[in-house]
């Protein structure tokens, strides 16, 4: 073994920005033999790190379903500190400088592979303070959803990230609808259930707007969402903006705690993934800690 990089690593946990287009992903998870976010940055950690032991796996703030994007997705990795040595070595590209960041040379590494598609970038990369975990650390996720109604201009090039809808909505009802769901709730009647995990969580903002070329935008924040749990909720509001459903009925409906058919389930395209929240660095690992509690109400 080179005594450079054995000397230059040590252990370290790097956080990871990332932004996808999700479209061609079947979401975030590793699977066999289909494509995946997670899988497609394993392999390429894989590559880079082949020489190095096992192939590190990834810890990450919030799994996305199957043709969900993310402009602020977060992630950890946990690297020897042989491989990290092992990152930290002069490069002959066309600067012709020296990879001293383990955090910068890693992200560089790695978007060098996964970046020929296009469709996955790793956006920011650094050494993780004390205690942090993408997952368990995080105070709060927040999504975006584009809705296209009769109304606004339907833009080709957004119809990857946007859903297209054939009626005008009422943004003022959906607004008061979506206002009202906030709090500490059980949210089961909008989410698809999984044996064992709660779906207990904390809504803490939900809110609907149109944008000047006339796209409705919902915007929403939670400590955590349970499977399929942000669509549901767009779903229930377009109910209300299209007049199937009055306000109070969502209220209705999610207190029953029951699955309901009373709306559709809107498709993934329309939903992003944007910023992950976390506390002051010397909070992390005591929130890490809370977040792993099971959640009652």
């Amino acid at each position: 073994m080179n005594e450079a990089i054995e000397e230059a690593g040590s252990p370290a946990r790097i956080r990871l920005d990332i932004a996808y287009d999700g479209t061609d992903f079947n979401g975030w998870g590793r699977q066999p033999i289909l494509r995946t976010v997670q899988g497609t940055i394993e392999a390429a950690l894989g590559s880079i790190l082949r020489r190095f032991g096992p192939a590190p796996s990834l810890v990450v703030a919030g799994r996305t379903d199957a043709g969900v994007h993310a402009s602020g997705q977060v992630a950890h990795v946990d690297l020897t500190a042989e491989q990290c040595g092992s990152l930290i070595r002069p490069q002959r590209d066309r600067n012709r400088g020296l990879d001293s960041d383990v955090a910068a040379a890693l992200q560089r590494r790695l978007n060098g592979i996964i970046g020929q598609d296009g469709d996955v970038v790793v956006a920011a990369a650094c050494i993780a303070p004390p205690g942090f975990d993408a997952r368990f650390s995080a105070m709060w996720r927040r999504y975006e959803y584009r809705v296209a109604d009769a109304v606004a201009v339907k833009d080709p090039l957004r119809r990857r990230s946007t859903a297209w809808y054939p009626g005008a909505l009422d943004v003022e009802r959906m607004d008061g609808a979506a206002a009202a769901l906030c709090g500490l709730h059980d949210f089961a009647a909008y989410c698809k259930p999984r044996a064992g995990a709660t779906t207990i969580r904390t809504l803490q903002s939900f809110r609907w707007a149109r944008e000047a070329d006339g796209v409705l935008v919902a915007s929403l924040q939670a400590d955590a969402f349970c499977h399929s749990m942000v669509r549901a909720l767009v779903g229930a509001c377009v109910a209300v903006g299209e007049g199937r459903l009055a306000p109070d009925d969502l209220i209705a409906l999610r207190d029953a705690s029951l699955r309901t058919s009373a709306f559709q389930v809107m498709p993934a395209r329309g939903l992003v993934l944007t910023q992950v929240g976390y506390p002051d660095d010397l909070q992390l690992a005591s929130r890490a800690e809370q977040t792993r509690a099971h959640r009652v109400l």
